[in-house]
């Protein structure tokens, strides 16, 4: 019913409840799977079985108190602080190789600043303002060569910090696609980036063969163990892969419809560190491939909502957000679960909203946050 006010179309702005339920239901269901994940191994190593789901539940109330900050700041606000935010995150990077960093089960990928960060988490927030910025200020210049090796290189060089001074491949790789999908969806001309992406797609087969063939070996590298594990997991099943085997054990056994929520046995001391990159083998454990498909349909809700938004974005700034945050999550749920089926190598990267990490359920949200402030702007006509 359309309404008017003073002889003129009134104006109304948008909000996109669908996205905030489901980011509100995965942060709920995130936080029950992790109680139920971890409530064993938090008993045995803390004496608290609530230890996990205590620190996750605070990180996730700050993360909820600074997206709804962001959801009513005006996201143009943002652009300013694009080459603060992309050598802030450089700096925090940097900073793992002083005595602020500290090491968790062998990687040292985190800083004690008083509360514990990981800075691969704020680069990925930082990487998408900066890049969101940097594309609108080239405008028709973008795909030239000079503008595209600027891109390429800043992208490398956050990519190639954190793979060497964290040893984080996901995040590196996560830092890429970022990128790489802001580039092609404001790019008007596809055919370099099919290029691009054939000649990704034959080096990765290359290096494969050259493992299997047993040219590169675990002796020279450890993330070649990890492709040798993946290829042939009962071969190392006492070792590198132990983890993927149980979680592939979890997921048979669910069948269906699940052993039921806080039934699963290899939750007991199987899969080491259940709760962070391996929770939704538990999730198929426990409630079976129904709760598995379910949790999968609300990512892909999600997916869809952000393609709605950052179509029918005020402007070029605010569709570009919509898209680094879009290509962020999709590619994590993406590694994610090919990890946990073994149909990629292990890569050790976690679910996002669902698995733990105080830092990434924060910086999640803010770019939540993002988005919805972008939903906001969005104004229709009654």
């Amino acid at each position: 019913m359309s309404g008017r006010k003073g002889g003129k179309k009134r104006e109304r702005t948008f909000f996109d409840f669908t996205l905030l339920f489901i980011v509100i239901f995965l942060l709920c269901f995130g936080l029950v799977m992790l109680y139920s994940v971890s409530s064993y191994d938090a008993n045995l190593n803390y004496g608290d079985s609530a230890y996990f789901l205590k620190k996750q539940l605070a990180s996730t109330i700050i993360g909820v108190v600074v997206m709804i900050f962001v959801i009513f700041a005006d996201y143009h606000f943002w652009a300013r602080f694009a080459v603060p935010a992309y050598i802030g995150s450089a700096v925090l990077i940097g900073l793992v190789l002083t005595p602020l960093g500290y090491e968790v089960n062998g990687a040292r990928r985190w800083l004690n600043l008083g509360m514990s960060l990981q800075p691969a988490e704020v680069a990925k927030v930082g990487v998408i303002i900066f890049f969101a910025s940097v594309v609108c200020r080239l405008g028709k210049n973008l795909m030239t060569s000079r503008s595209l090796f600027f891109i390429g290189v800043a992208a490398v060089i956050i990519a190639l910090m954190i793979l060497i001074i964290t040893e984080n491949l996901s995040s590196a790789i996560i830092v890429i696609g970022i990128v790489f999908m802001m580039i092609f969806v404001a790019s008007d001309n596809y055919k370099e980036f099919f290029i691009i992406g054939g000649v990704g797609i034959f080096v990765a087969a290359v290096f494969i063969l050259l493992v299997q063939k047993g040219v590169l070996t675990s002796e020279q590298s450890y993330r070649f163990a990890r492709i040798e594990a993946w290829l042939n997991p009962e071969a190392y099943a006492s070792d590198k892969g132990f983890q993927t085997l149980q979680a592939l054990y979890a997921i048979g056994s669910g069948e269906f419809f699940g052993k039921g929520l806080g039934q699963s046995m290899q939750k007991l001391g199987y899969i080491p560190e259940a709760q962070n990159d391996m929770i939704f083998s538990i999730i198929c454990e426990e409630l079976g491939l129904f709760g598995a498909f379910a949790v999968m349909s609300l990512f892909l809700i999600m997916i869809w909502r952000f393609v709605v938004i950052a179509n029918n974005a005020e402007d070029e700034f605010g569709a570009l957000l919509v898209v680094g945050v879009m290509a962020h999550i999709a590619i994590q749920v993406i590694l994610n679960i090919a990890v946990v089926t073994n149909t990629i190598p292990n890569t050790g990267i976690t679910l996002p909203f669902i698995s733990y990490g105080g830092s990434a359920v924060v910086f999640l949200l803010i770019e939540i946050g993002l988005v919805l402030s972008v939903a906001r702007s969005i104004r229709y006509k009654n």
